[in-house]
């Protein structure tokens, strides 16, 4: 069943509604363990529509097997998937910098925000779902904060996904959605996987098997076949190297993502297009495994072109 989470006026007679779909058993009695899916916070994010989409036609199909609640959340920043804009429009505010907002102060998105807490609220598990931006693709991955990755990395090794990321608290994460669930008790998964704009069936699918999979684990699917679960790498922040444009110009890459390269190894070159002439050669600073490449090709110096995952192997 749709039901409305928050509904705010707007001008010229209009309203922005964020919506889920609840999907519950046949017969609820009371105790039913409950899962969120949620995607949609930025709204050049797009990888995780398809996954709200999959989700809901597979369990519609095999209504029978489901034994807990799934509440899908498709877009909880709907102004800006229909403006195709990260942020909230008119606002300028990034949704995932403003929880856990409040229902009596600040301004509309703060209102929002703390309207999709208060629908969370009391769920076992939640994963938020995000596709990288324009700029960068990456491969399906699970990211945790190191203050909870002794609770959240079992679950996260179910999801299927390639990597799971542990890393280092920061102050920005205070304001996530992510952040803001789990400190009320709800054990909250964040993926990011593909590229801004686009949908990644592959990942998608992928991703899609994986969330079976915890919903099995957790009580909410009943299943005796498993999808075919991968044994993801576990790393820490100390074990990925970055690697930044040193020059501007056309990133022109001559790897593949997700491959093994070697220290000193050639990711790409940065090429003046008017001129001709090769600005940089990109090296790898480590041995490792690019689990993140750059996907839009004009690069200023400082960009980002790549994340290694020093010394392993995806052979």
């Amino acid at each position: 069943m749709v039901e409305n989470v928050v509904s705010v006026a707007l001008p010229v007679d209009e309203n922005l509604v964020v919506r889920k779909m609840r999907l519950t058993p046949d017969e609820v009695v009371g105790n039913e363990k409950r899962i969120c899916i949620v995607t949609g916070t930025h709204g050049d994010e797009l990888e995780g529509q398809y996954v709200c989409y999959e989700m809901i036609k597979r369990i519609s199909a095999e209504k029978d097997k489901l034994k807990g609640i799934v509440d899908v959340y498709p877009a909880i920043n709907p102004l800006g998937i229909d403006s195709i804009t990260r942020g909230i429009p008119m606002f300028d505010l990034d949704l995932n910098r403003i929880f856990p907002g409040s229902v009596t102060d600040g301004a509309m998105p703060e209102y929002i925000a703390a309207k999709i807490i208060e629908d969370m609220s009391g769920a076992d598990m939640a994963v938020d779902i995000h596709a990288s931006n324009i700029y960068l693709r990456e491969i399906p991955q699970v990211r945790v904060n190191e203050l909870t990755a002794e609770t959240l990395v079992p679950y996260a090794k179910l999801v299927t996904c390639d990597y799971v990321w542990v890393h280092s608290a920061a102050t920005v994460l205070e304001s996530t959605l992510a952040h803001s669930l789990n400190s009320i008790g709800v054990k909250t998964l964040v993926v990011e996987m593909g590229v801004g704009m686009r949908i990644t069936k592959e990942y998608g699918d992928q991703l899609v098997d994986g969330l079976f999979n915890l919903m099995i684990e957790l009580g909410i699917w009943d299943s005796k076949k498993r999808p075919i679960v991968k044994n993801p790498i576990v790393s820490t922040d100390h074990e990925v190297g970055f690697v930044n444009a040193e020059a501007a110009g056309l990133f022109v890459p001559s790897v593949e993502h997700w491959k093994n390269i070697r220290a000193g190894e050639v990711i790409g070159q940065i090429v003046n297009p008017l001129t001709g002439q090769v600005e940089e050669n990109v090296k790898s600073p480590i041995d490792g495994m690019i689990f993140t490449l750059r996907e839009y090709p004009i690069v200023a110096v400082g960009s980002l072109i790549a994340r290694i995952l020093g010394g392993r192997s995806n052979a």
